[in-house]
């Protein structure tokens, strides 16, 4: 809609479709102005609802952003453009031609949030040191070659009989346009040394000159490429938090394994009581217990894995009792490791 009502306003300025365009740009202007008035409106209440745009204080400020005032302006505009319309009979009159340049403003709602401009900026500032050195050295020889070839040229007459280059305002004209690459040829040197002096300038400082579109496209593809490579790597922290966390289940459920995280609790709920009954036995083989854990301590923490249990073997071993012989206990046969 928004894109429409532009052709129609640019087709309201031709003399051939002013009659037709502007009549179907009036019945649009209005129902613009109604959908954008009531969205402004509807922003500007909502806003409460965060705690830096409470009351009214809060929703002037929010009404003070740069996109809330760009809309106030575009449907006040639009609003005064539709009466000012419907009481003169005639839509596109010459008394708001100039407010209804303020209607190209609502251009700036198809990217409301400003994602472009925020890319925009971050490649300008990170690339700014680059576009400050091209833009200086070029500067410097627009500002050289101007002056060479006005003091090649001051002297010299047209095809009219006239100075070509009255001052060097001129000259700077010449300069701008030509290392711009767009020569209007409206003026050009009339002497071979101004025109070899126009020549090496032009060389020289027209690389200059289209270095910064260079650097801005380089930057803006190192940036979207650094936005992929972000994106793929969100994408992947899920896939690792779930393989950190099996790992770790499987870890805990491992029957070898000594430490005293709660996951024992619920791996082996009779641990805690098979501790008090086992009383002096336990603590007379403290201490063979801690040897064989320091000589296998590195076996367990590689092969956790490979030798680790089911929940569901753990539950049925919970009703034995521990196997003891010569002071060593029995170590269970490797199970296989289920993902919790």
């Amino acid at each position: 809609m928004v894109l429409l009502c532009l052709i129609l306003s640019v087709l309201s300025t031709v003399d051939n479709y002013t009659k037709r365009a502007g009549e179907a740009l009036f019945f649009m202007e209005i129902f613009l102005v109604i959908f954008f008035g009531a969205e402004y409106s509807i922003r500007l209440w909502s806003a409460g609802c965060r705690s830096k745009y409470l009351g009214f204080f809060g929703r002037l400020k929010f009404a003070r952003k740069p996109i809330s005032l760009i809309d106030l302006c575009v449907v006040v505009a639009s609003t005064v453009v539709i009466c000012v319309g419907s009481e003169g009979k005639v839509f596109a009159t010459s008394a708001i031609r100039g407010i209804r340049f303020l209607q190209i403003l609502r251009m700036l709602h198809v990217d409301r949030q400003g994602g472009s401009w925020r890319l925009l900026g971050s490649v300008v500032f990170i690339h700014r040191q680059e576009l400050i050195t091209t833009l200086y050295i070029g500067f410097l020889g627009l500002i050289f070659s101007s002056y060479f070839v006005y003091l090649a040229e001051k002297d010299a007459v047209g095809p009219d009989g006239r100075p070509t280059f009255t001052s060097y305002a001129d000259a700077l004209w010449f300069g701008v346009v030509t290392l711009t690459t767009i020569g209007y040829g409206d003026v050009v040197p009339q002497t071979w040394v101004g025109r070899i002096v126009a020549s090496c300038f032009a060389i020289f400082a027209i690389s200059f000159f289209a270095l910064p579109a260079g650097i801005l496209g380089s930057g803006f593809a190192l940036k979207v490429q650094q936005k992929q490579r972000q994106k793929h790597f969100n994408r992947q922290i899920p896939a690792a938090a779930t393989l950190i966390q099996c790992l770790w289940r499987c870890y805990a459920a491992d029957k070898s394994n000594k430490s005293q995280a709660t996951w024992q609790v619920h791996v082996d709920p009779l641990a805690h009581q098979k501790n008090e009954t086992s009383g002096p036995s336990k603590a007379n083989n403290a201490v063979n217990i801690i040897n064989r854990n320091k000589r296998q301590g590195w076996r367990q923490k590689t092969n956790f894995i490979r030798n680790s249990a089911t929940l569901s073997e753990r539950h049925s071993d919970a009703s034995q009792k521990l196997k003891e012989s010569d002071g060593e206990i029995e170590d269970s046969p490797p199970g296989r490791c289920k993902f919790l």
